[in-house]
Protein backbone atom coordinates (compact mmCIF):
# COMPACT_ATOMS: atom_id res chain seq x y z
CA UNK A 1 0.00 0.00 0.00
CA UNK A 2 1.25 3.45 -0.86
CA UNK A 3 2.20 5.87 1.93
CA UNK A 4 -0.35 8.39 0.62
CA UNK A 5 -3.12 5.78 0.98
CA UNK A 6 -1.99 5.08 4.55
CA UNK A 7 -1.94 8.80 5.35
CA UNK A 8 -5.52 9.12 4.07
CA UNK A 9 -6.64 6.27 6.35
CA UNK A 10 -4.88 7.93 9.29
CA UNK A 11 -6.45 11.31 8.54
CA UNK A 12 -9.92 9.74 8.53
CA UNK A 13 -9.10 8.43 12.00
CA UNK A 14 -7.89 11.89 13.15
CA UNK A 15 -4.30 10.66 13.48
CA UNK A 16 -1.62 13.29 12.78
CA UNK A 17 0.53 12.05 9.92
CA UNK A 18 3.38 14.54 9.74
CA UNK A 19 6.91 13.23 10.15
CA UNK A 20 5.88 9.59 10.57
CA UNK A 21 7.40 6.93 8.36
CA UNK A 22 5.24 4.23 6.83
CA UNK A 23 5.84 1.61 9.52
CA UNK A 24 5.39 4.08 12.37
CA UNK A 25 2.15 5.34 10.89
CA UNK A 26 0.75 1.84 10.44
CA UNK A 27 1.60 0.94 14.04
CA UNK A 28 -0.21 4.09 15.27
CA UNK A 29 -3.24 3.06 13.21
CA UNK A 30 -3.05 -0.45 14.67
CA UNK A 31 -2.89 0.95 18.20
CA UNK A 32 -5.81 3.33 17.54
CA UNK A 33 -7.89 0.41 16.26
CA UNK A 34 -7.10 -1.53 19.43
CA UNK A 35 -4.98 -4.07 17.57
CA UNK A 36 -1.53 -5.41 18.28
CA UNK A 37 1.19 -3.06 16.96
CA UNK A 38 3.09 -5.73 15.10
CA UNK A 39 3.61 -4.26 11.62
CA UNK A 40 7.15 -4.80 10.33
CA UNK A 41 8.27 -6.31 13.64
CA UNK A 42 9.56 -9.55 12.13
CA UNK A 43 6.62 -11.46 13.64
CA UNK A 44 4.34 -11.68 10.61
CA UNK A 45 4.51 -15.48 10.64
CA UNK A 46 3.35 -15.60 14.26
CA UNK A 47 0.75 -12.84 14.51
CA UNK A 48 -2.08 -14.95 13.08
CA UNK A 49 -3.85 -11.93 11.62
CA UNK A 50 -4.14 -12.98 7.98
CA UNK A 51 -7.08 -10.61 7.41
CA UNK A 52 -4.98 -7.63 8.46
CA UNK A 53 -5.03 -4.72 6.01
CA UNK A 54 -1.23 -4.49 6.24
CA UNK A 55 -0.41 -8.22 5.85
CA UNK A 56 0.86 -7.92 2.26
CA UNK A 57 3.51 -5.36 3.27
CA UNK A 58 4.45 -6.89 6.61
CA UNK A 59 7.42 -9.05 7.56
Amino acid sequence: MRVQDIREIAQRMAIPTSKLKKGELIRVIQRTEGNRQCFDSGQSGQCGQRECLWADDCN
